[in-house]
């Protein structure tokens, strides 16, 4: 797979931090964040961010696999119109079941066609594949249409971008036992 950025076509913008709890950039992603169908649970990792642009005001949330093999990628989440105030989000709040999204988070149906996190399963034989959890600073909320598509919200998050912050962690096939 080639080694690209794909963030690397926007417009420069300041960075700020993102941590998480469950994952450490450039590691691999733990079996309880994998797919359902690879082994895993489908649980959104924890996310934390700071430093962000003064002022922001709301954050998107986007978890993106440029290494699948398709020609577009694979979204695995995405959501937005995080208010300015919230700065983390717990495990499992890609799991609309719980209810861990703040009020007026939107969430926009993943390549499944789910409005929900869904975690890594890379297919045998496509080698490592690295998946990009990116935190976006905005200008504004997102007046987005809920049956939009990921690459839409990166699209118009692109344009109200104050700032960018990014987590890399990797998945393989086998990292893990197939269920």
């Amino acid at each position: 797979m080639a080694e690209h950025d794909p963030y690397a076509i926007f417009p420069a913008v300041p960075s700020f931090e993102v941590t998480s709890t469950d994952l450490q950039d450039g590691d691999t992603v733990p079996a309880l964040h994998w797919a359902a169908g690879g082994g895993g649970e489908d649980v959104s990792p924890q996310l934390s961010w700071s430093g962000f642009p003064e002022g922001t005001k709301s954050f998107a949330v986007t978890v993106y696999d440029p290494d699948a093999p398709t020609a577009s990628g694979f979204w695995h989440w995405a959501v937005c119109n995080i208010p300015a105030d919230v700065t983390e989000l717990p495990a499992n709040a890609g799991n609309a079941e719980h209810e861990l999204l703040p009020p007026g988070a939107l969430t926009i149906k993943n390549e499944l066609r789910q409005d929900r996190y869904s975690g890594p399963n890379p297919p045998e034989g496509t080698g490592r594949h690295r998946y990009f959890i990116v935190v976006w600073a905005l200008d504004k909320p997102l007046d987005l249409d809920p049956e939009s598509t990921p690459a839409v919200l990166g699209f118009n998050a692109g344009f109200a971008a104050l700032g960018r912050a990014s987590l890399v962690v990797t998945a393989e096939y086998g990292d893990i036992p197939a269920s």
